[in-house]
């Protein structure tokens, strides 16, 4: 057998397979981006990548439509053909099928601006947002907001419902990214452990200055966590009393969607 044919066509699968990989981690930085878009050197930072793997992955993504370029801010966004390729399954999740009487009970009760977030690999996406009823409402993140794991409460509580060497893992994973949120890694891990201990997220400072943010996790049946219940106040609507009570509320619904998912 000729053992150079042999080791070059064991490797070939692994290559191609690494190539993927990188593409989807470009595509996942992009997508934090939203609208607006990345600019090069941020992917490059973000992703780890060298200048030139991030140049050629992103212009084969721009040639078969998955990308575009912004011609004004020359920065990288998500393309038109990627919400294309998403009508292929346009039913609701049954995650969100299930959250639905959850966060409009929540939302009701509360009266401020209830989130739904979800786990995507190392990352948060917002896919729901009720507006509540009180004058203020902290408007934060919109729907289809990319986070890294750790930024948010909701993605501190989502950390804390893993075993710590998972979190920890992820975590170290991001540690690039962090720094464009104003925080890090030894600061994610020390909220994660105080959410772990309080049996939910809460973050005294939210996104916004002046407010704060309670999240409390959802698990799927195998027992990992998938979500994130959040909900965003400004401060003087939180303080201990109404966190305890806010807490409670978000922890039973969290239950709820859970005996739901598993029915």
């Amino acid at each position: 057998m000729d053992r150079t044919r042999f080791t070059r066509n064991a490797m070939e699968p692994r290559q191609g397979a690494q190539a993927i990989r990188r593409a989807l981690a470009v595509l996942r930085i992009l997508a934090a981006g939203r609208e607006d878009g990345v600019p090069l050197a941020e992917v490059i930072r973000a992703t780890g990548l060298t200048r030139p793997t991030v140049h050629r992955i992103v212009h084969v993504l721009i040639e078969e439509g998955i990308v575009e370029r912004h011609e004004r801010t020359g920065r990288y966004a998500i393309g038109n053909q990627v919400p294309e390729l998403a009508l292929a399954r346009p039913r609701p999740s049954r995650l969100l099928i299930a959250a639905n009487p959850s966060l409009q009970r929540a939302s009701t009760e509360i009266g401020d601006t209830l989130f739904l977030t979800v786990r995507t690999g190392n990352d948060t996406l917002c896919v729901d947002r009720r507006i509540g009823i009180y004058p203020i409402q902290v408007l934060s993140i919109e729907v289809g907001a990319r986070r890294p794991l750790g930024v948010s409460s909701a993605g501190v509580a989502i950390l804390a419902a893993m075993p710590a060497p998972e979190a920890r893992k992820i975590v170290a994973a991001n540690e690039k990214r962090l720094a464009a949120y104003q925080t890090d890694t030894a600061t994610v891990l020390g909220q994660v452990t105080a959410a772990r201990r309080r049996g939910y997220g809460m973050r005294e400072i939210g996104l916004v200055q002046g407010t704060k943010s309670i999240s409390t996790w959802i698990k799927t049946p195998d027992g990992q966590p998938a979500a994130a219940m959040t909900v965003s106040a400004v401060r003087t609507r939180l303080g201990p009393r109404r966190e305890q009570e806010v807490a409670e509320i978000l922890l039973r619904e969290a239950q709820i969607i859970e005996h739901a998912i598993r029915g």
